[in-house]
């Protein structure tokens, strides 16, 4: 029987069925120190060692050659943009760590189209997330710009840990993209209400960051795999891989936890942006106490009590899987059996955005 940690005063119960998949997915865990799950990957990846205790199913071919900008600006026109295309722009604004950024412009956007922002995890790509994932595919159905930021930092992971980058137009990373995402906004016809962020591992907390410290603009963000806005913090280099928060050991009150979201961005007063958490019960990578952590955080910020008014297991969720759904504004899915990452679910993230 699997055994958890659950943080003192949360009365959340979980559904947990199912077994262990026979492959690990695409960018999903295979190895590393503690790891007891499947260690062969889907057909079209590779397991490929990051560390130790991380190794990752990673896409078996390359990726797309990117283009670039004209004279390396950001197009103030969509019609500049190359369709079905992952293309490179610079320019955009402010890029303290000059984070790479990648738009995606299907062939047939809607009038006044969504944008989602992808972030990708450590030691990825704009590239590789892009070809290992369904979003740009997805969005020649249903019509949404994309963004792929890239990291610029050695090991690719985010700046998820810097005062800066917690900090509403503080600097770092976070300003890089939110700028990207305000240049979108300004000069693409982007619809204002639906400017969303979905990342996994490392992009899943950068996703936390960009929810926080950028109310004003993203509206929902998905979290798969990730931690609690602030939990990374530190003032070792922009990419610490913060192992006391990773390893489930930063715990704090729903108070606590939300009062570092507020401080973010003191003078926001307006509607906080959705979010979904999911998250595996055997993940060694980033412990399942980041999962209950973020529940504690995002219940209180939102006024939710800390019990769900509901958890099933949805049709469109493979056995094991169960959505704890606190409120319109927040859900947590806990996948039994699963290690670091969750498998992208990118239909579903669309429903959850309200654009599929």
């Amino acid at each position: 029987m699997l055994s958890f940690r659950y943080a003192p005063g949360l009365s959340v119960l979980f559904i947990l069925l199912g077994t262990v998949t026979a492959q690990a997915p695409v960018f999903g865990q295979c190895g590393g120190t503690g790891f007891t799950g499947p260690t062969t990957c889907a057909a079209g990846s590779t397991c490929v060692e990051q560390n130790s205790f991380f190794f990752q199913c990673l896409p078996t071919s390359q990726a797309p050659a990117p283009t670039t900008s004209a004279a390396g600006s950001a197009p103030t026109s969509l019609s500049a943009i190359p369709t079905s295309t992952l293309h490179q722009i610079t320019n955009f604004g402010t890029n303290p760590n000059n984070v790479g950024m990648f738009v995606y412009k299907p062939a047939k956007l809607q009038a006044k189209p969504p944008l989602i922002v992808a972030s990708h995890f450590c030691t990825g790509t704009a590239q590789i997330y892009f070809e290992g994932s369904k979003f740009a595919q997805l969005a020649e159905t249903f019509g949404y710009l994309l963004l792929f930021p890239s990291s610029p930092h050695p090991d690719l992971c985010w700046d998820v840990s810097s005062s800066e980058t917690l900090t509403h137009n503080g600097g770092s990373d976070s300003l890089s993209i939110a700028n990207a995402a305000r240049f979108a906004l300004a000069n693409w016809g982007v619809d204002p209400e639906r400017v969303f962020a979905v990342g996994t591992s490392s992009g899943a907390m950068m996703t936390s960051v960009l929810a926080g410290a950028y109310p004003d603009i993203f509206k929902a963000g998905v979290v798969d795999s990730g931690v609690a806005f602030g939990c990374f913090s530190s003032t070792g280099p922009l990419d610490t891989f913060n192992e006391v928060c990773a390893s489930g050991h930063v715990i704090m009150t729903g108070q606590q936890w939300a009062q570092l979201v507020f401080n973010a961005f003191p003078g926001f007063t307006g509607t906080r942006p959705k979010i979904q958490a999911w998250h595996g019960t055997v993940d060694t990578t980033v412990f399942v106490q980041n999962f209950f952590e973020q529940i504690k955080q995002w219940t209180t910020v939102f006024g939710y009590p800390s019990t769900p008014i509901s958890n099933v297991s949805e049709p469109f969720l493979p056995k094991g899987y169960s959505n704890a759904t606190f409120g319109p504004n927040f859900q947590a899915i806990l996948a039994q059996g699963v290690g670091h990452t969750v498998p992208l679910f990118e239909q579903q993230y669309l429903e959850f955005f309200g654009i599929a």
